[in-house]
């Protein structure tokens, strides 16, 4: 697969794996078994994908110790990112109490992961959420000391606004952002790619397929399962799912004409917005893997893309992303 370069001179393939389903948000009642999700992380890196995504409230934690034991193998070949910024508590149900990006809890995240990863250092390492409680300078500077301590190689942020990432990247160069991308979510289009542009950030759109949604296998009124995320989006219930179906339609529309699937056009489309972005689809089904790998492949052509912008634009979109709580910690 080619090479895509975000920020800061890091090179990784042009699409990427979100890991997170493999032990988080999906399928908790019929969850991927563990040798199976290796086998999966391995076939990925065969695949030529060199760049996978976790964190550690993804489980929490399972989802690192997972990364580490499939990527042994790799070391040095692969670029792997994880993600600081929530406050756990493993006592806790559920674990998570809320932000908390002290100094401090970003340095024992930092040894914590690097512990689970089994790595010396974090290839990258995201502020998963702005903590409006903690100054973005005594963020970046905590992760600068790390930087300088060989702990930590490249500095990225997830869901922040623009002030955020200047103020960030004054004190510490952003080599990535990661925040929510596709067809279906395009709000970053306005100010926050412009500026990523602007300051050589790389961005990383998490969600490319919209949770699925845009490949046009979910059928309507599915039943998620227990723990599902989706169950609680208010984009896939009801008049907003009927309505968001004319955005796989044109998906499929356009697929059908160039012999590939809805989901290869919605990356394709992603990946066509920028030189500098790089999709991280997610899946626990090897020929899910293979058919997003395969769209690094997938040219459009300008007709195309223009084609496909244009009519999204008339469609629009019905329903938040996120659940109101949720929508509260993006793009602080």
């Amino acid at each position: 697969m080619e090479k895509r370069v975000l920020g800061q001179d890091l090179a990784v393939s042009a699409i990427g794996f979100g890991c997170m389903g493999l032990s988080f948000g999906y399928n908790k009642t019929s969850p991927i078994e563990r040798s199976d999700a290796i086998a999966l992380l391995r076939e990925a890196v065969e695949a030529g994908v060199t760049f996978f995504d976790t964190a550690e409230v993804y489980g929490p934690w399972t989802n690192e110790e997972l990364l580490g034991e499939a990527l042994a193998p790799f070391r040095g070949e692969v670029v792997i990112a994880t993600k600081f910024g929530f406050d756990l508590d493993p006592a806790a149900s559920p674990p998570m109490r809320g932000l908390n990006s002290r100094p401090e809890q970003i340095r024992k995240v930092a040894e914590e992961s690097c512990r689970r990863l089994g790595v010396e250092a974090l290839d990258l390492f995201y502020q998963h959420r702005v903590d409006p409680a903690v100054p973005i300078e005594d963020v970046a500077g905590t992760v600068a000391d790390l930087v300088r301590e060989g702990k930590v190689r490249h500095f990225g942020l997830s869901e922040a606004g623009v002030e955020t990432i200047r103020r960030a990247h004054a004190v510490l160069p952003v080599a990535a952002l990661q925040s929510e991308y596709s067809l279906w979510t395009r709000d970053v289009e306005a100010a926050i790619l412009p500026a990523c542009h602007e300051l050589g950030i790389g961005f990383v759109p998490f969600s490319p397929l919209g949770k699925g949604f845009l490949t046009g296998t979910i059928e309507a009124g599915k039943s998620f399962g227990e723990g599902d995320i989706r169950g609680g989006i208010p984009r896939f219930q009801g008049d907003a799912y009927e309505h968001n179906l004319a955005l796989v339609r044109l998906l499929q529309d356009v697929a059908s004409e160039k012999g590939a699937t809805a989901g290869q056009i919605a990356l394709a489309w992603v990946m066509a917005q920028a030189p500098s972005i790089v999709p991280i689809p997610g899946t626990t089904k090897a020929h899910r893997m293979r058919e997003n790998t395969a769209a690094a492949d997938l040219a459009l052509s300008p007709a195309e893309l223009a084609r496909i912008t244009a009519t999204a634009d008339a469609i629009g979109v019905m329903g938040d992303r996120y659940p109101a709580a949720a929508m509260q910690m993006v793009q602080k």
